[in-house]
């Protein structure tokens, strides 16, 4: 650890790197009673914080490294850290990038002059097949966190962090291979061993808070693509053996709390984060509520900005919930004269964000509604619990299927006998869509089918298919190698479809 520091205080980084901004937070700071400050690694020439391992690890190089060049594994913003290092050094790069990686990344490592090469869907795939690339063509690989220069390079953050602040109380910094976490940590506790380093991960990719739990690194199955610059399945050695000892704490946030905290951070400084980069920011407002903090100097890492603008139409959707600034709820009614009228009544003066009826049988009726919230969870309960008084109500707020498709497509029942419903993740790709049907097309009749693209890396697709082997299906569904969800026994879909 001792050595990271060493590293870090002579660092060779801000030949390349600029000592970033530590703006308050002002907006966020009243609503949660305790003073954010965002420290703004978007605001770096790449727009990230990995331009600083990159060049601690490419610079330090033998001449003979240098002259056959490096190659680098990544889903963007290390790419852009090692294509800048090696384009100031005049070192030849080559870049392997998973096929789902936004195009603005991929477009802004080409324009730094490393080649890219698109392969495998996710950072794992990229990476295996980097280091095959190695060995083959004698280049120097450049590891985005589990390399003892690249970790250093990382600490500067924390060492900028401390000079800029004198009370900090926490510092939140988010998590995926854990490169950055695990060298600010090691700066942190070295000179101010009081202050509190708390880790952020999506609910999706829990690598390091797996790992502490079970006390050794463990290999995930699945990982969120949301936030694509921490989707990775296991955090890296070396920094989970430093992590051990110096991370205080893990906290971890959703989708749409990640969607929440790209706004605030727009609100105050104008920015617009990537998820990655917006992480710490969730942990920060989840970690207050949880562990009812006051007046403390709270630092988050605001780590990058690099986001396609197609992403933004989904991120605004899902921010009002991340926020609790929105309730989703199915609310079944007696059809019958007034009840309708009743079930508005009851609303009060909420405001409606949307509306969907639809006649269910001779019975009942099912209604899909958004409400609009002013004072969060609280004020959502009450809500519920005033309906219930009269109805049978669900809330709909956590349900990823009710949220990416069935608010989309309300429409009635098909009837279709044996149909079983599934929920899909695709890699934004060519050829993707068409292999999967492919597959599910020669033997099963699609009885639903609903994609829409929400600028996202991976496309999301709801699928209904009038099956008599369950086994069977999902034994093809395995060879495809794509996240999915059996959703029959939802209540949105039984509901509304």
């Amino acid at each position: 650890m001792n050595e990271i520091v060493n590293l870090a205080d002579n660092s060779a980084v801000y030949d390349v790197a600029q000592v970033s901004p530590l703006s308050i937070a002002v907006q966020l700071s009243k609503r949660v009673s305790n003073q954010v400050y965002l420290k703004r690694e978007d605001d770096q020439i790449i727009h990230s914080f990995k331009l600083r391992g990159a060049y601690q690890k490419i610079s330090s190089l033998s001449d003979s490294q240098k002259s056959k060049g490096v190659i680098a594994s990544s889903a963007g913003n290390h790419a852009q850290g090692v294509a800048l290092a090696a384009n100031r050094l005049k070192i030849k790069a080559l870049i392997i990038m998973p096929t789902s990686t936004p195009k603005i990344k991929v477009q802004a490592v080409q324009q730094l002059g490393a080649e890219v090469i698109l392969h495998g869907d996710v950072y794992d795939d990229a990476f295996d097949y980097a280091r095959k690339l190695e060995s083959e063509k004698g280049l120097t690989f450049i590891s985005p966190y589990d390399d003892f220069d690249v970790i250093a390079g990382q600490a500067t953050v924390a060492k900028e962090i401390l000079s800029q602040l004198k009370d900090v109380d926490l510092v939140f910094i988010p998590v995926g291979g854990g490169g950055l976490i695990s060298g600010m940590a090691s700066y942190i506790k070295h000179y101010s061993p009081h202050v509190k380093v708390i880790g952020v991960e999506p609910l999706e990719t829990p690598t390091l808070f797996r790992s502490l739990e079970a006390n050794e690194r463990v290999i995930l199955d699945d990982v969120g693509r949301f936030a694509e610059g921490v989707a990775v399945k296991q955090i890296g050695e070396l920094p989970f053996e430093i992590a051990k000892d110096t991370v205080d704490d893990v906290v971890l946030v959703s989708n749409d709390e990640m969607c929440a905290a790209i706004k605030d951070i727009y609100e105050d400084v104008r920015s617009i984060s990537e998820p990655a980069g917006a992480l710490a920011t969730a942990g920060v407002k989840k970690y207050i509520i949880e562990h009812d903090l006051k007046d403390k100097n709270i630092v988050s890492v605001v780590s990058g900005s690099n986001v396609n603008f197609d992403r933004l139409r989904y991120i605004a959707e899902r921010a009002d919930l991340g926020e609790l600034n929105e309730a989703i709820v199915a609310v079944t009614i007696p059809e019958e004269p007034g009840s309708f009228l009743k079930f508005c009544e009851l609303l009060d003066n909420h405001s409606v964000t949307e509306f969907n009826y639809r006649y269910s049988t001779k019975k009942d009726a099912h209604i899909f509604v958004g409400v609009q919230l002013s004072n969060g969870e609280s004020e959502k309960q009450t809500l519920i619990a005033k309906l219930r008084k009269s109805f049978e109500v669900i809330d709909m707020s956590d349900n990823s299927m009710a949220k990416t498709h069935i608010r989309y497509m309300v429409g009635g029942h098909a009837n279709a006998e044996n149909e079983v419903i599934y929920r899909f993740e695709f890699p934004e790709r060519p050829g993707a869509l068409l292999s999967f049907l492919k597959k599910v097309k020669t033997k099963w009749n699609i009885s639903l089918f609903h994609y829409r693209n929400h600028g996202a890396d991976f496309g999301r697709v709801l699928i209904g298919l009038q099956v008599d082997n369950v086994q069977e299906l999902e034994a093809r569904f395995d060879e495809l190698g794509y996240y999915y969800k059996n959703e029959t026994d939802n209540k949105a879909y039984q509901y509304f479809l």
